[in-house]
């Protein structure tokens, strides 16, 4: 090994912030072993088609809209355990202090965001799940199949967006705290 590599603080494991923030990931944890169902139909598909001629019709929707589902609850989950993007050529190199205000801006822009982006949700799932008259109805993928698995994810991701906005909140508010604890604000 090198001697002449920079020392870099690592972080030990963020435990959760909140109750909110375990409660996501506990569901976060569970909902994982959706990725296995997925694997498990995929290659259900897999043998119905290539070894007995038989493609289903439902599979590929399906395994595509439980990892789509996934997805979308996977930004909440890596926000939830602190494991989000963030530029740590800067993050990890400043003081604890200057932490505090860096979380400070990016709670408050990012609750921006996620309010911006749950309400652009809420429009596209409202589109999805009613018809323009005000009739409930779902909006279905167009296939063979025919499920509502298109107005199930749009509403899937208003519900994360708010899900999103809440943690944000919550968030802000434990910085300010801290911050305000030690006098720096």
């Amino acid at each position: 090994m090198n001697d002449n590599t920079p020392d870099i603080k690592v972080e030990p494991e963020e435990q959760p912030r909140n109750l909110l923030d375990k409660w996501i990931l506990k569901l976060g944890n569970a909902l994982s072993l959706l990725f296995l169902i997925t694997v498990v139909i995929s290659f259900y598909e897999v043998v119905m088609r290539y070894v007995f001629d038989s493609p289903t019709t439902w599979v590929h929707e399906t395994a595509s809209f439980v990892g789509g589902v996934l997805f979308v609850f996977g930004g909440i989950y890596s926000f939830a355990n602190n494991k989000h993007v963030r530029v740590v050529l800067i993050y990890d190199h400043v003081s604890e202090r200057t932490r505090r205000y860096l979380n400070l801006v990016h709670h408050t822009v990012g609750l921006a965001f996620a309010g911006l982006m749950a309400y652009s949700a809420y429009v596209m799932a409202e589109g999805a799940w009613f018809t323009p008259w005000g009739e409930f109805r779902l909006e279905t993928s167009g296939s063979a199949l025919n499920p509502p698995y298109p107005a199930l994810l749009k509403g899937m991701i208003f519900m994360t967006l708010c899900v999103l906005v809440i943690q944000f909140i919550l968030h802000l508010i434990q910085e300010i705290q801290c911050l305000r604890k030690n006098n720096d604000v």
